[in-house]
């Protein structure tokens, strides 16, 4: 499993990203989003965003990577990519920060508009599964 920046194949990932990005469904915002993301196994799973004409009801693409990486298999995210119509670098938003921290951890690698960052810099002091359980709630991993 890749720990560092350097062990990413970032290039490889970003291509990935700009395929899904390809396939999204944006006719309300014409901001097709894609992203791609290593599993710790390595695989590579993806997601686009698919808007809704009842705009509450969209789906970002991180959802749809979370959704494939569970379908394939599950795992954890190692290192995730996402971009815009012109494959450059973008910032998820704060639920798809969340949900990349629920399925990579403070460790995992994120491509950001300013560089590549683990998630406890891209979301500093994240609620997780792990605070749930000390306080005697949430599902037992």
């Amino acid at each position: 499993m890749p720990s560092r920046a350097g062990e990413v194949d970032w290039d490889a990932l970003r291509a990935a990203a700009v395929e899904a990005m390809r396939h999204a469904y944006a006719p309300y915002s014409s901001f097709p989003v894609g992203v791609a993301g290593l599993v710790d196994d390595g695989r590579v799973v993806v997601g686009c965003n698919v808007e809704n004409a009842s705009y509450g009801v969209g789906l970002c693409a991180e959802c749809g990577m979370v959704s494939q990486l569970h379908a394939s298999g599950g795992g954890r995210l190692v290192a995730v990519s996402c971009v815009d119509a012109e494959g450059a670098s973008l910032m998820p938003c704060g639920r798809c920060r969340q949900l990349i921290w629920e399925h990579g951890g403070a460790s995992c690698l994120l491509q950001t508009p300013l560089g590549v960052l683990p998630m406890s810099e891209v979301l500093p002091q994240a609620f997780g599964a792990e605070d749930l359980q000390r306080r005697g709630g949430g599902v037992q991993k």
